[in-house]
Parts: C-alpha cells; sequence; structure tokens
C-alpha cells in the first residue's frame, strides 16, 4: 500500500471535524509467553496534512510492525515519541490472560491504552475486527497496521515495547531465549519448554504451549 493511502481513515475523519485521531494495536497476543501490550498513538494533524507529511515527520516507510526489522521500529519508535501528540501503552500480564482469555485481555490492554493518552482523543481507530467498551466514537479496521498511519504507529510503540519487556524477562529466564522469540511458538521455545517446562510468565491456558506439533511465530 502506498504511503498516501495510509492516511484515507485520517483524512476522511479531519474532514468530518475530528481533531485527535488515535490508533490502537496490539502485540503478543499469539504468544507461548508474557504480556499482551497495546498501544494508542495521536498523530499531529498539522503534520498529517498535506498528504506529504511523512517525510517532514520522518515516517516515510512506516507501516505494520511486523514488515520492519528491529532497527527500522526502533527507529520509528524514537520518533514517534518525540513527534507524537500523545502515546499511551496498557500492559495486560500473563495471570490476567490466563484468569480471562486473550481477547478480552488484548481488548483490556487497548482500553488501558486509550486512558493512558495524556490527550483525550475523539475519535480511535482500532486494528482487528473487536473494539473494547468506549464512549469514543471509533472504528475497526482487519489489518488497520497496513491500512491506517495511526494504527501503523500503534502497531510500531506496541511491539517495541513488548520485545524490550521480554529482553528483561530473558535476564531473568536465559534458558527461553525470549531475547530472540519474544515467547511466540518457536521450535527453539518449544524445546526449552520441553526441557525446563514452563516458567512463572508462561501462559497456562494456551492448550498449543504443550503441543510440540504446532511451531511458527506470529
Amino acid at each position: 500500500m502506498q504511503e498516501a493511502d495510509l492516511l484515507v481513515y485520517e483524512s476522511s475523519l479531519y474532514r468530518l471535524g475530528y481533531q485527535f485521531i488515535a490508533g490502537v494495536d496490539e502485540a503478543g497476543r499469539g504468544a507461548l509467553a508474557g504480556p499482551v501490550v497495546a498501544s494508542a498513538v495521536i498523530l499531529p494533524k498539522n503534520k498529517l496534512i498535506p498528504v506529504r507529511f511523512a517525510h517532514r515527520l520522518r515516517l516515510t516507510g512506516l507501516t505494520d510492525s511486523k514488515q520492519l526489522t528491529e532497527l527500522q521500529r526502533e527507529r520509528f519508535y524514537a520518533e514517534l515519541h518525540r513527534q507524537s501528540f500523545a502515546i499511551g501503552v496498557g500492559i495486560i500480564s500473563n495471570e490476567d490472560i490466563d484468569h480471562s482469555n486473550i481477547l478480552a485481555a488484548t481488548l483490556k490492554a487497548m482500553a488501558a491504552a486509550i486512558s493512558d493518552l495524556s490527550l483525550k482523543p475523539d475519535y480511535v481507530l482500532i486494528d482487528g475486527n473487536k473494539a473494547p467498551v468506549l464512549a469514543i466514537p471509533h472504528k475497526t479496521i482487519p489489518k488497520g497496521d497496513s491500512r491506517s498511519i495511526s494504527i501503523a504507529a500503534a502497531s510500531v510503540v506496541a511491539k517495541v515495547t513488548r520485545d524490550r519487556l521480554m529482553c528483561e524477562f530473558h535476564e531473568i529466564y536465559p534458558q527461553y531465549g525470549f531475547n530472540q522469540h519474544k515467547g511466540y511458538p518457536t521450535r527453539q521455545h518449544r524445546a526449552a519448554i520441553a526441557q525446563f517446562g514452563p516458567c512463572t510468565i508462561h501462559r497456562r491456558s494456551f492448550k498449543l504451549l504443550y503441543n510440540p506439533l504446532i511451531i511458527g511465530q506470529r
């Protein structure tokens, strides 16, 4: 998708009179260990219009965080913290995930990220097809992290935030290699679980945690 296309949703909302549009996305939903992390990002309207804003905001190439390299994500993360109107983060632990379920935990993380914003949005764009209960006007967008610049920004913040947390967990549980796979179900991760058993940050409610035949990474 071209960079200009990433502004379709924001541009239409600005024309309707909305001023502070937050993009929301999560990271870690498909992992076997660690928290699910959501982020909400409000980009400055004055740099979103005209469409060529991306070059001034130094966000050329920003898209779904899974399509970016670690170095690119770190660069965008730093730039977003310099330029965004507001950034909010919501973190829901593996214990909370086990207590409810991953969908409920993901929506809870999204709601927490929106509440964490220092500036209240007047419209929210949410990646996926499910939304938390919000009093703010909002829209869900399947594959929104590759269709909306605001959601793409949130995907980067959520991903980098979670990856850093998983690297911290690696210092506590080095035998699992969390600094490499970040808790996702890779072959390396499953082999470590088979050898050492699950640790305190593993999601016990994930049945596939104990299935050595299912190997992959979201």
